[in-house]
Formats: C-alpha cells, sequence, structure tokens
C-alpha cells in the first residue's frame, strides 16, 4: 500500500441503557501524498472522493509526530 495510512479513529458513544460512555475505535484508509507519516504520528484528515476502493479520506496535516 504505497501512499497509504491506516489511521485509527476513537468514537466516544454512551451506551443507550445504561448510560456508560464506550470507546470505539475504527479503521480508516486515508492517502498521504509524501510518505510522510509515520507509525504512532498524530494526525488529522479529511473525507474527499473515492480514491481507491476502501480509500476515502487524504492526509491534510501531522499533528504531532511519534516519539
Amino acid at each position: 500500500m504505497e501512499k497509504t495510512i491506516v489511521v485509527e479513529v476513537e468514537d466516544r458513544v454512551k451506551h443507550a441503557l445504561y448510560g456508560k460512555v464506550i470507546r470505539r475505535t475504527s479503521k480508516i484508509k486515508a492517502h498521504d501524498e509524501q510518505n510522510t507519516a509515520g507509525i504512532g504520528d498524530l494526525v488529522l484528515i479529511a473525507e474527499t472522493r473515492p480514491l481507491s476502493a476502501t480509500k476515502r479520506f487524504r492526509l491534510v496535516e501531522i499533528l504531532e509526530k511519534a516519539k
């Protein structure tokens, strides 16, 4: 997967009956034109036109590099 990053997105939802806040994660494939993002980086992605069968997002900027 050249020029592709897999981003884990965390969503917090409230349970309908019990009210407990639950963390749900999903993996999203995003387009990285310059291959600048690395493992563990905090990134900003934006929705775009379909770039492939599973890619619907693109990398906007890297907010924080991994240590």
